[in-house]
């Protein structure tokens, strides 16, 4: 990022080449918006966070990760009540994960080193216990895989004031032509610049803006049919199959389990 917003809150550098912090939150705590010189992955034990840059948002349910690039201004929310692990490497260190957010999933086995690490306040390589730690986590992160739990931000001033509307209430029962026009622009307008700047069709980003609603209601407690018309669903049928499809299983048997073993 060639220039940080002067409004992020810059945090010093670490001494270590790898630092973790251990954090429990209630539901809708908010981290205010700032920055790190190191590269960052918040892991979920348990909740949900919604991570926002000026580039959009980034839904973390439980048993995910966000890869945050170092000097990238950032504010967390949480849902429901979260259980928070960071690990702050050394800029650069982690090399096979992208220069942007991402959220990742964790494996077990990347799950079992990032409690562990996180155990210690601080990971030094003259240790050699803990070098051999630092070296097996930035092994296992060069294998993880992005998942699609991103909404993106549009630039353009019409595209960014139709977000803003959707966004602002998901279950919007407007036709798409209807926003597009009190936004000042066609639907086919809004369409391309939604294409060519979030590389999304405008459907397919209402779609994900509804999905992510949903995670953020049903981590703060609420019920699968609630969930489901506030985020915007005709149906809890439609819902599901939509969780099904991103997330691989159903929400009641995905928080079901993410309860069952969050630490």
């Amino acid at each position: 990022m060639s220039r940080i917003r002067q409004s992020a809150i810059a945090c010093p550098s670490l001494p270590s080449p790898v630092t973790t912090l251990t954090y429990d939150f209630v539901h809708g705590h908010a981290i205010p918006e700032h920055f790190h010189p190191e590269d960052q992955l918040v892991y979920a034990c348990r909740g949900v966070m919604t991570v926002r840059t000026a580039d959009g948002s980034w839904v973390v349910p439980a048993r995910r990760a966000v890869w945050i690039p170092a000097r990238t201004p950032h504010s967390i929310v949480m849902s429901g009540a979260v259980s928070m692990r960071t690990i702050y490497f050394r800029a650069r260190l982690v090399r096979r994960l992208p220069r942007t957010c991402c959220v990742v999933n964790v494996s077990p086995v990347l799950q079992e080193l990032i409690l562990h690490a996180c155990t210690y306040p601080s990971l030094s390589r003259r240790s050699r216990i803990q070098a051999n730690l630092i070296a097996v986590i930035v092994d296992q992160l060069g294998m993880v895989r992005a998942i699609p739990l991103q909404l993106p931000s549009p630039s353009d001033t019409r595209a960014l004031r139709v977000a803003e509307t959707l966004q602002r209430d998901p279950s919007e029962q407007r036709s798409l032509h209807a926003v597009c026009k009190q936004a000042g622009a066609s639907k086919r307008t809004i369409e391309r610049l939604f294409q060519s700047e979030t590389h999304l069709s405008l459907g397919k980003w209402r779609q994900q803006l509804r999905l992510l609603r949903s995670l953020q209601l049903l981590a703060a407690g609420e019920k699968i049919t609630h969930a489901a018309l506030e985020a915007g669903y005709s149906t809890p049928s439609a819902f599901i199959a939509m969780f099904r499809k991103a997330l691989g299983t159903t929400p009641g048997r995905y928080f079901a389990a993410h309860v069952a073993t969050s630490r």
